[in-house]
């Protein structure tokens, strides 16, 4: 919710999120910008939905007000200036943000709305039921103040370059900022931050902005590995007549602990092998020489060294793919790496969801039940005769091709999520594992029940072998 609220912030620099489920903003002299109290309302609305997340809204002369009328009014509203009073009079007492001990005491006794509390003398309220069902009414009604707290706001994590003269060659460019993320990166680990994502404006001298980004799979402040992003998109910035002002920005950062750096091993020496260590080296010993007698010892202690922060001897550990997943990226777009995740649905083409890499896990795969090795992107129609409605086929015909079936298994019954909308019996699939006379195996299914005298449909969903 505090993402959420800091997400807000492009309505209003004053938002604050509250509870568990709820935002406070403070739009006074904001909607405008967004076409009025109504667009604003809309925007909001649609924006959310684009991301899964279903709100209510509303807007009133009083947090408290807007916050009744959001949570029990049904729908999204906006509550014209002074109409307050008579927006919230139907709602339950519930609506004021009253213990729920408290509001059933006032509905046992007959007090079910907010209108039926107009009429009672605050001192009668307050010595019967204490001051917080007062002190409720009059901040919903705009008698009396309720501070709003806001989200303070994110610090700025970014470095600039100004040049006495305006540049304009790729060499220039580069090495002006291979500077300015040796910068940036040393003021994120003095915060033990690293970077997701960065953003270089550079403004040229005819008042164009020219800008390019990059994104990480995972926190860094590795200068080298960000500069290796940053350059190889340096390639499309058009400089014009020259550039006068750089800007690096980190505009997504996350927490990294400092860990092991790489150690190296240097040339045979004698009989002896020495571990450099220090800034480059790793080990932390002053940047002296540790002489090992032995070279199966400093072998050991070096793969000790990696295995403690993640590597493995052959170069593969989580940094290394992490700096592969960045390169793949930066050239082919951020949503063109990633893998398949578990998801929470019985469908079989609906089971799994593609996200980006180093995406942590939510779920488990199902094993409990035998699928095909492939699945087809979409289920394709095929020709089937079963004896028996509920039997498996005894023969079809799939992409021009006749398949007599020598064994099946099934069925196995799957049907769509209730929450979605959508009723049970329009994605109800009886699925069945056949083998044909070859020894193929297919995944195919009936769709929907058995009603004469339309015949049933099938589809071939998935291949085994």
């Amino acid at each position: 919710m505090r993402r959420l609220a800091q997400w807000c912030n492009r309505y209003s620099p004053w938002t604050a999120s509250h509870g568990a489920d709820g935002i406070f903003l403070d739009v006074t002299g904001c909607a405008h910008l967004r076409g009025g109290e109504e667009g604003l309302v809309r925007d909001l609305e649609e924006r959310l939905l684009r991301q899964g997340i279903f709100c209510r809204a509303a807007i009133a002369d009083t947090a408290g007000a807007a916050w009744a009328v959001a949570r029990c009014g049904g729908k999204s509203a906006v509550v014209p200036a002074g109409s307050a009073r008579q927006a919230i009079a139907a709602l339950p007492v519930a609506a004021l943000r009253l213990d729920p001990a408290l509001a059933g005491s006032l509905e046992r006794l007959g007090l079910r709305r907010i209108g039926d509390l107009y009429a009672l003398p605050r001192a009668a309220l307050t010595a019967r039921f204490g001051e917080e069902v007062a002190e409720r009414l009059d901040q919903a009604l705009g008698a009396a103040p309720e501070p709003l707290s806001p989200l303070p706001p994110e610090p700025a994590r970014w470095t600039r370059r100004r040049f006495a003269e305006p540049i304009a060659t790729g060499e220039a460019l580069a090495f002006a900022l291979r500077g300015m993320v040796e910068r940036l990166c040393a003021s994120l680990g003095e915060e033990g931050l690293g970077a997701r994502r960065l953003v270089l404006n550079c403004y040229r001298v005819d008042g164009k902005v020219e800008e390019i980004a990059v994104g990480a799979a995972r926190p860094s402040r590795d200068p080298r590995h960000l500069f290796r992003l940053l350059s190889e998109r340096l390639s499309t910035i058009d400089p014009g007549r020259g550039i006068e002002d750089m800007v690096l920005t980190a505009s997504k950062v996350e927490k990294l602990a400092s860990a092991q750096l790489r150690m190296k091993l240097p040339p045979r020496q004698g009989n002896e092998r020495a571990v450099k260590s220090g800034r480059e080296g790793g080990a932390a010993q002053g940047g002296k020489l540790a002489a090992f007698p032995d070279k199966a010892m400093a072998r050991q202690l070096a793969h000790a060294l990696l295995a403690a922060e993640g590597r493995d001897r052959d170069g593969t550990g989580t940094e290394e793919l992490a700096a592969l997943v960045d390169r793949l990226a930066n050239r082919l777009g951020l949503l063109s790496v990633g893998g398949l995740a578990p998801h929470e649905s019985h469908v079989p083409e609906r089971a799994q969801r593609f996200v980006p890499a180093f995406t942590p896990a939510k779920g488990a795969w199902r094993s409990d039940r035998p699928r095909p090795i492939r699945l087809l992107l979409r289920p394709e129609p095929i020709e089937a005769v079963a004896p028996v409605p509920d039997d498996p086929p005894l023969f079809f015909r799939w992409r021009r091709l006749q398949h007599r079936v020598r064994r099946a298994d099934g069925p196995e019954r799957i049907c769509g999520e209730w929450w979605r909308g959508t009723p049970a019996a329009a994605e109800l699939r009886d699925y069945y594992r056949v083998e044909d006379e070859a020894g193929r195996r297919f995944w195919l299914y009936r769709d929907g029940l058995y009603r004469p005298p339309a015949s049933p449909r099938w589809f071939l969903h998935g291949v085994f072998a």
